[in-house]
């Protein structure tokens, strides 16, 4: 078999031709627009990279403000505890204040209360004493006992001889019983030493207290159970009113 080699090469010329015209015309736009589309692409990722750092930069500053957040809600409730804590203790510590105080008050009040009631039942109780001794003495005296009260006065004459003004002429015994003789003796020397020359008078008063009461002049002296009573009384009134307030036991 023959080559024609004329044909063969015009073949291979239009071939050449035809690569020519597909890559001028039909080639070329093709990878024109493929390199147009890269662009495009290309550009919208650098532009979605940009937005990515920015929206990684945003949430960086959100976390940094939350933590931010955390931490300043953190000291708050720490400093609201604190502040919870110091004011409990306060509270505490004025609550034992108030309390103590309660106590002290409440002992205070308990002492005076004891002190008030032991001395009301001292009070009450020298009173019963004395009604009983002055009912006893009352009840038991007799010609003797005044007798021996009215002894017992005239050798106390001598000390009241301060509270005589003047030289009393007339003086006057008064007693429960009549006296017995040697009794009103006694008792008118005992005056004559201490206002010479003065009259003395017996008189009797079944209503009064045994013992003597005298006379003299603008002067009445008296030696009686009431008298002596009384001073008891008095003492007692005193030994009370002495009493110290810390005396008193506290019960309570």
């Amino acid at each position: 078999m023959s080559i024609d080699w004329i044909t063969v090469g015009a073949q291979i010329g239009n071939f050449l031709v035809l690569v020519w015209l597909l890559k001028r015309f039909l080639y070329r736009p093709i990878l024109d627009g493929i390199d147009a589309r890269e662009r495009e692409i290309s550009t919208r990722m650098g532009e979605a990279a940009r937005v990515e750092a920015a929206a990684e930069k945003q949430k960086a500053e959100y976390e940094a403000r939350i933590e931010a957040l955390q931490a300043s809600r953190a000291e708050t409730l720490e400093a609201a505890r604190e502040a919870a804590e110091k004011e409990r203790r306060e509270m505490l510590a004025e609550a034992r204040r108030k309390i103590d105080r309660e106590q002290a008050e409440r002992a205070a009040q308990r002492a005076e209360d004891a002190r008030a009631y032991r001395a009301e039942l001292q009070k009450t109780g020298a009173e019963a004493l004395l009604s009983l001794t002055r009912k006893a003495l009352t009840d038991l005296a007799d010609e003797t006992l005044e007798s021996r009260i009215v002894a017992r006065a005239v050798a106390r004459l001598p000390e009241v001889a301060d509270r005589l003004h003047g030289e009393p002429q007339y003086a006057v015994a008064v007693t429960r019983n009549p006296l017995p003789e040697d009794v009103r003796a006694g008792l008118r020397d005992a005056l004559n030493r201490l206002a010479p020359g003065a009259q003395l008078s017996f008189e009797t008063d079944e209503t009064r207290s045994p013992g003597l009461s005298l006379k003299l002049g603008s002067v009445q002296i008296d030696w009686t159970i009431s008298d002596y009573l009384e001073d008891l009384e008095a003492m007692l009134d005193k030994a009370m009113d002495d009493l110290p307030a810390g005396s008193a036991r506290d019960d309570g």
